[in-house]
């Protein structure tokens, strides 16, 4: 289907290909659109879509798989090797006016929902896939350690998914700030979870996680820093932690896009800035201008800047 692309979050990834121009062995070696979080309305749709979906708008998952390979076959097509995920060199991004998308990997939002909503559901999916990961249920402690929009939406998630207690930490007082407006406290000495998410990707942030972590704890890496953790591997041994990677998501949209549209996952509160298409380079570029950015957002001239 053809889709007209109304918002874009801009990405971490975003920043640092086009501050950098790559991420561990993706080089932008020719010039590529960037932008992987977006939603938009449908404009036209192929032979065999529903000519009903023209006109709904509808969450754009990025990757896309090629449904063939043992790793699509079990459902983690994540993991796909042969995977065209946007933003991602050489695949251009959606941080365009239309982008054409294969219809099963276009979610329809829930009604009246806004495409800028819409296109948090990819970040917050981070967050659905981490839960999923780490088995957080009824009951659950959950540490999560880094309050950027990924560890803000994450801790939602995990609060949503009936954690009894979701504390958030980030040596960055402007972000914990956001994190204390969403009902999330800083942890307090001594405490140990069943479940930590490390969403900052720094070595020392990772080391204090472990640290944290209750006997037989499940440890989700998600944040991209460092190539090298080091891994005291006595403290992995003696409380029988699980450490887990974490690669994007699968299967997460639906679910993501239900938690936004009932509000379970405020994603409004964490959008800082918005910027209009034409100003892309300045939504790219004001993290480095602006402490108090989070989630930035580029809206299509369109649908407007909703301040």
């Amino acid at each position: 289907m053809l889709v007209k692309v109304e918002a874009t979050g801009v990405c971490g990834s975003d920043v640092h290909y086009y501050r950098h121009g790559r991420i561990d062995r993706y080089v932008v070696d020719a010039p590529m659109v960037l932008g992987h979080e977006s939603a938009g309305s449908v404009v036209e749709v192929g032979a065999d879509v529903d000519p009903g979906l023209v006109g709904r708008v509808v969450a754009i998952e990025p990757g896309i798989p090629d449904g063939t390979c043992a790793q699509c076959r079990a459902g983690r097509y994540n993991l796909c090797p042969a995977v065209r995920f946007h933003a991602t060199p050489p695949i251009d991004g959606s941080l365009a006016d239309y982008v054409v998308v294969p219809a099963a990997f276009a979610h329809p939002a829930p009604a009246g929902m806004r495409a800028e909503r819409a296109a948090m559901a990819e970040p917050v999916s981070v967050g659905v896939a981490a839960a999923r990961k780490a088995g957080i249920g009824v009951g659950a402690r959950v540490l999560v350690i880094g309050a950027g929009p990924v560890g803000l939406f994450a801790a939602q998630v995990a609060r949503a998914q009936g954690a009894e207690q979701v504390v958030v930490t980030d040596v960055n007082e402007r972000r914990m700030q956001l994190a204390r407006r969403l009902r999330f406290a800083a942890p307090a000495d001594g405490e140990e979870f069943d479940v930590v998410l490390e969403c900052s990707g720094h070595p020392d942030a990772f080391a204090a996680g472990l640290r944290a972590a209750a006997p037989a704890a499940r440890v989700v890496l998600i944040g991209m820093g460092a190539d090298e953790y080091r891994l005291p591997v006595g403290l992995v041994q003696g409380r029988e932690l699980t450490l887990m990677g974490q690669f994007r998501y699968a299967n997460t949209y639906p679910a993501a896009l239900g938690l936004i549209a009932d509000g379970r996952v405020d994603v409004d509160s964490c959008i800082s800035h918005r910027f209009e298409l034409a100003d892309a380079e300045a939504a790219l570029t004001i993290g480095q201008r602006e402490p108090s950015a989070n989630k930035v957002v580029v809206v299509n001239v369109s649908e407007g800047l909703d301040r």
